[in-house]
């Protein structure tokens, strides 16, 4: 069936949550949804697999939703638990296109379960096109040098979502709640869940408003402590580039770039980091990007809303005066 047909199946998302908590991307995946079903037509439904599925519900209860199946198996994610649930919802609610998240959790699933249900998989999708019915996705290669768009000629076909890649979705809707069954041979699975424990500072970057970006411009371990006041002034959350976390200056957690986070706070202040593609890939979307760089070609003020040519030396001590002053009027 051509992509640009009046379908009936719709879209089913498979949402993502980690500890206790849903991942934004479970609510961009509504907005990539919405735009997918005014391609193939249906309707837009969620499934949330294991874990607190009532409250979870309730949350993934937004506008553009029509139904959200619960799957009450276990309490953090399982590959062949939610392998063989998605493969059992599939078939019974037979979906144009299945969307999964491009989080740790769903590329380990995603791929398995396409190849089970012999559906092409179009993985880390960063924008989706749906203009005159037909479905093109867009995503990063070459550690983001390049962008490319696939155009997908039929359906159903499965796909990723990128985190930070869509807008989230919030607003109230009145999507039905609908608890889904699955016989799960618990005695076949392949692995359990025992616990978790944290390598490192435990941190998500991906969800703090403000983040102070600090790239290789800050020349030593011992100069971070100048970045690092500037973030605890601001209330905003210290973040690097690939050069500073490789150097073992600060915790991997909060490296942002390719093989780091990929982010989209309100604020994005870069200090001394000059813009390599690897980098500003995953952090462009950002509301407002900030530059401080003394390169007035460096490549970060491509993306920058706003920019300073200088010394981070004498800009940031100065930004910090600033806040400092603000904080003693208060």
């Amino acid at each position: 069936m051509s992509a640009g047909a009046d379908a009936e199946g719709g879209v089913l998302a498979v949402v993502d949550h980690r500890r206790g908590e849903l991942r934004d991307v479970s609510f961009e995946m509504v907005t990539a949804g919405r735009s997918l079903v005014d391609a193939v037509g249906g309707e837009l439904h969620l499934a949330v697999v294991a874990g607190d599925v009532e409250r979870f519900a309730e949350m993934l209860d937004v506008e553009g939703v029509d139904a959200v199946h619960t799957v009450a198996d276990g309490e953090e994610f399982n590959h062949d638990v939610y392998a063989t649930t998605v493969e059992a919802l599939y078939a019974d609610l037979e979906p144009e296109v299945l969307v999964m998240p491009g989080s740790v959790n769903g590329l380990d699933y995603a791929p398995a379960v396409a190849n089970r249900l012999d559906l092409p998989l179009a993985s880390g999708a960063v924008a989706l096109s749906t203009d005159g019915g037909d479905v093109e996705v867009t995503r990063r290669i070459y550690r983001s040098k390049l962008e490319v768009t696939v155009a997908v000629e039929e359906t159903p076909f499965a796909l990723t979502v990128r985190d930070g890649a869509f807008p989230v979705t919030d607003n109230t809707g009145e999507a039905e709640i609908r608890p889904f069954e699955v016989a799960v041979d618990e005695s076949a699975l392949g692995s359990r869940v025992l616990g978790f424990e944290e390598v490192g500072e435990a941190i998500d970057v991906t969800y703090a408003d403000l983040l102070i970006a600090v790239g290789r411009g800050i020349g030593s371990e011992e100069n971070l402590e100048l970045v690092e006041r500037l973030a605890e002034v601001t209330g905003g959350t210290l973040v690097a580039s690939r050069p500073v976390v490789d150097s073992g200056w600060v915790e991997r957690s909060r490296q942002v770039g390719q093989s780091g986070q990929y982010v989209r706070p309100t604020v994005y202040l870069a200090v001394g980091i000059s813009g390599a593609a690897q980098h500003v890939g995953q952090m462009e979307n950002s509301e407002t990007v900030v530059a401080i760089d003394r390169d007035p070609s460096a490549p970060i003020f491509d993306v920058a809303d706003y920019g300073v040519v200088g010394d981070l030396f004498e800009v940031v001590p100065a930004l910090v005066e600033q806040f400092e002053g603000d904080e003693t009027d208060a």
